[in-house]
């Protein structure tokens, strides 16, 4: 395990040099929100980390369903009875492991690892425009269909899940990274990747955080080179 810290946001990578995997711990006055729950061997290390920041997790959001994502949420769940577990109301299906689409969705299949047997329930099905503390909610679909990235309002830190890597090139989720091409390959919809990717740049982030890869300052440029490359690739 990694943590590097900026700001009121700490990153915290699993397996940093092989095959990263992160989350993220972000300090409100009282408390701690964990965004994600990385592997099922993770919870230990998380609640290490928080005890080392110093305050208690109150919240977990979950950016999306994937496995890599919520692999210690029982874990932390029965940890911390009060935790108030959260994520979107559309990828709330695949975290019970319904796959199926919505007629409204676009019919490319959902990829990725998705859960079979989790047994916490969230307690809060987020939609755009939600707060949870200072962070607030931007639908992000496109790596699953109920994708989401959190903004935190005091300091612009955009914490955007799979909806991009940094791993191996920045890419928008469902680019092929031969150095790390794994969130491509587990990418549901590659349009609606790509505008989400688009709504996350016109934020104008000052620091991306993703599920893989290191966080980046300043990413704006290197935002608009993932955008067109994606773009070069759809056309």
């Amino acid at each position: 395990m990694k943590m590097v810290s900026r700001g009121t946001v700490h990153q915290i990578s699993f397996m940093p040099r092989l095959f990263p995997v992160n989350c993220y711990l972000v300090e409100e006055e009282n408390g701690l929100t964990l965004i994600d729950a990385a592997m099922p061997y993770s919870a230990k290390k998380i609640l290490l980390a928080a005890r080392k920041i110093g305050k208690p997790i109150t919240n977990l959001i979950l950016t999306h369903a994937h496995s890599d994502h919520v692999g210690a949420l029982d874990a932390l769940k029965e940890a911390l009875p009060d935790l108030r577990v959260s994520i979107s109301g559309r990828d709330a299906r695949l975290l019970a492991g319904d796959k199926g689409l919505l007629a409204t969705e676009p019919t490319t299949p959902i990829r990725g690892g998705v859960p079979k047997r989790i047994k916490t329930t969230p307690d809060i099905l987020l939609a755009e425009g939600d707060r949870i503390g200072s962070l607030e909610v931007i639908a992000t679909p496109g790596h699953t269909p109920g994708s989401i990235s959190l903004l935190d309002k005091r300091n612009g830190v955009l914490v955007a899940g799979d909806a991009l890597q940094t791993r191996g090139g920045i890419a928008v989720s469902g680019v092929m990274k031969p150095l790390f091409p794994f969130p491509a390959m587990a990418t549901w919809n590659k349009e609606e990747a790509l505008r989400s990717a688009l709504k996350l740049r016109a934020l104008n982030p000052v620091l991306l955080a993703v599920g893989h890869g290191k966080m980046l300052e300043n990413p704006g440029q290197q935002m608009d080179r993932a955008i067109e490359e994606a773009t070069r690739q759809l056309n």
